[in-house]
């Protein structure tokens, strides 16, 4: 009995020490987890961090408020300020009433009391919305989960907003100094409804970031002037309380778009497409292009193409193969018989040539190739040269180039062919001048074996209609920033080619296309009361490795009035669809009209 005592004593004794042990364990690992924690929390309140995020940054993330103040793009207009391209904005009222929300400097940002009265009757002014209901929602209030409420619109009336509108109001806020008034803005881009130099004002589309990019004509050379710069503003937000933590408002003033003043004029513009929308109807060219330039400054007042678009809606891009290019810049071509004034020009001012000497129409060789004139090689016989230029003679064009082929070449490059006019358009092309052989250079003077643009045209014929000098075509008058400076874009001289004195007898020259009853190849633009120069053109088209015969590119420049040239028009229709009717009357019912329009208009 007295062993089986001491057995149950040394087991209990056992146990008791078991108990110990496990308790002391149990105390070091407490006291252990307790110092790491310690430790832990030390470091993370000495450090800022927690696996190497920052507290503070996190915090921020959690607290602060980051708003994008975005800039108007600037607008687009006329020569005269008439609108043609705007942000169209749509503006909603809004008041913020937390009365947290201060700037650095501790001035007031939202409404305050003392304003409720002045607030309603403003609203009221512009925008009909009862006084009752302005003061209503001006007064504090909780929503639904019980929070103050620190920010409120004022129904549909506070909605869709136009610019006018707002302006009134803000500008009635700042006067009465009265803060907490804001205005949320919806933009679109606005165009002139329907044609309209299409691809000359061009359009934006939004890139992946949401902001408007210009995609061709002037949208997109002069995007980064229209697009501004924007702006921003921050806050934070009291963790504990969610509304805006006293003196944290930081605001970065956004930068508005410039404007930018084209030199088209609207009325001239709507009437030339109004034109040629008549001649795609009825004689359904393969393409169009037609400029009116004023010929003392380079300015276009009116342009446009064929195939085009809407602006407005952008119906036709894309409908036709050629209709995503602008083909009055991207596209080359041969001229023909139009390159035959800067022949007999350059001849004048080398004294090569004399309008009354003559030459024998029909054909000439060159080489082992037979040059014909344009009837077949049949000729109209013995001619003067002066004569050869109304005719539109290739022959006489090449017998002056003969006396002249080095100068020739120095000529072409001269009156601007072989580069781009730099008008500041994407994709403006530079035109090739062929001068490998004799038969080359021979085909130059009547425009063939040349390629050219249609800016590049226009700029040539500038140094005839303005004394010889020469004008960079230019469509843009002027640009004015959002703070009022205004930059104008003066007229450019890119060369003086030809002396006045040869200017002028060219002008002569190009009269007798339109009034020699025998000669004059065309008539067609003959305007009673005025005296018109023209040079008409019919060039074949090089394509699939060969000239295209019985398919042609027609084509006139007209100079208006030729004593004191007012205007130059240039005109390309390709392959219409004649059925009995000339070129030169199909390109004459648009000419004739828009420039009596034209000279109407200039008094």
């Amino acid at each position: 009995m007295k062993k089986f005592k001491e057995i149950i004593n040394s087991r209990n004794l056992t146990t008791t020490k078991n108990r110990k042990r496990v308790g002391i364990i149990v105390l070091f690992l407490t006291i252990l987890i307790f110092l790491l924690f310690t430790i832990r929390l030390s470091s993370i309140l000495i450090t800022g961090k927690v696996a190497g995020t920052s507290l503070s940054e996190k915090s921020k993330e959690l607290y602060e408020v980051h708003e994008t103040l975005e800039a108007k793009r600037g607008s687009i207009f006329d020569k005269n300020g008439n609108i043609l391209v705007e942000d169209s904005s749509a503006f909603s009222l809004y008041a913020i009433l937390d009365k947290n929300y201060t700037a650095l400097d501790g001035k007031k940002l939202y409404v305050q009391e003392k304003d409720w009265a002045a607030i309603a009757e403003i609203f009221k002014k512009y925008v009909k919305i009862d006084e009752n209901i302005t003061l209503k929602q001006l007064k504090p209030s909780v929503n639904e989960d019980g929070e103050l409420v620190t920010t409120v619109e004022f129904g549909t009336n506070g909605k869709n907003l136009n610019f006018e509108t707002k302006r009134s109001i803000q500008e009635e806020l700042d006067q009465k100094k009265i803060s907490g008034i804001y205005f949320r803005e919806e933009k679109k881009r606005a165009y002139q409804v329907g044609k309209f130099a299409s691809y000359f004002i061009g359009y934006t589309q939004q890139d992946d970031k949401g902001k408007e990019q210009g995609v061709m004509g002037i949208e997109e050379a002069y995007n980064d002037t229209l697009s501004g710069k924007n702006g921003s503003r921050s806050y934070e937000k009291n963790s504990a309380l969610g509304d805006v933590k006293p003196g944290s408002v930081k605001e970065h003033k956004r930068v508005d778009g410039s404007d930018v003043y084209t030199t088209l004029d609207s009325n001239l513009q709507f009437y030339l497409e109004e034109l040629l929308d008549e001649a795609e109807e009825k004689y359904r060219p393969e393409h169009i292009t037609a400029t009116l330039m004023e010929a003392k400054t380079g300015n276009i007042v009116a342009t446009s193409q064929r195939p085009t678009f809407a602006l407005d809606t952008k119906k036709g891009l894309g409908e036709a193969d050629n209709s995503w290019r602008n083909i009055l810049v991207e596209d080359v071509y041969e001229p023909g018989s139009t390159m035959k004034s800067m022949t007999v020009a350059s001849a004048l001012q080398e004294n090569k040539f004399n309008e009354s000497e003559q030459f024998t129409s029909g054909s000439i060789k060159v080489d082992d190739t037979t040059i014909s004139d344009w009837n077949n090689g049949v000729g109209e016989g013995n001619m003067t040269f002066r004569q050869g230029l109304a005719w539109s003679s290739n022959v006489g064009m090449v017998t002056l180039q003969e006396q002249m082929p080095e100068l020739w070449q120095e000529y072409l490059t001269k009156f601007g062919f072989g580069k781009s006019t730099n008008i500041g358009l994407a994709g403006e092309a530079s035109g090739e001048i062929q001068n490998k052989t004799t038969v080359d250079r021979a085909m130059t003077s009547y425009g063939q074996g040349i390629s050219v643009t249609h800016l590049q045209m226009l700029q040539a014929y500038t140094a005839i209609a303005n004394g010889g000098k020469m004008l960079k075509p230019t469509i843009v008058s002027k640009i004015i920033s959002a703070n009022g400076e205004e930059k104008t874009i003066q007229p450019e001289v890119v060369g003086t080619p030809i002396s006045a004195d040869t200017a002028g007898k060219v002008l002569e020259y190009m009269k007798d296309v339109t009034i020699d009853p025998k000669y004059g190849m065309g008539k067609e633009y003959a305007i009673e009361g005025l005296n018109v120069s023209a040079k008409t053109g019919t060039a074949e088209f090089f394509e699939n490795g060969s000239y295209q015969k019985q398919e042609y590119l027609h084509s006139v420049v007209t100079i208006t009035p030729t004593e004191d040239p007012k205007y130059i028009f240039y005109m390309t229709l390709k392959k219409p669809a004649l059925e009995g009717v000339s070129a030169n009357t199909i390109i004459s019912e648009v000419s004739n009209k828009l420039v009596q329009r034209a000279m109407v208009a200039e008094g």
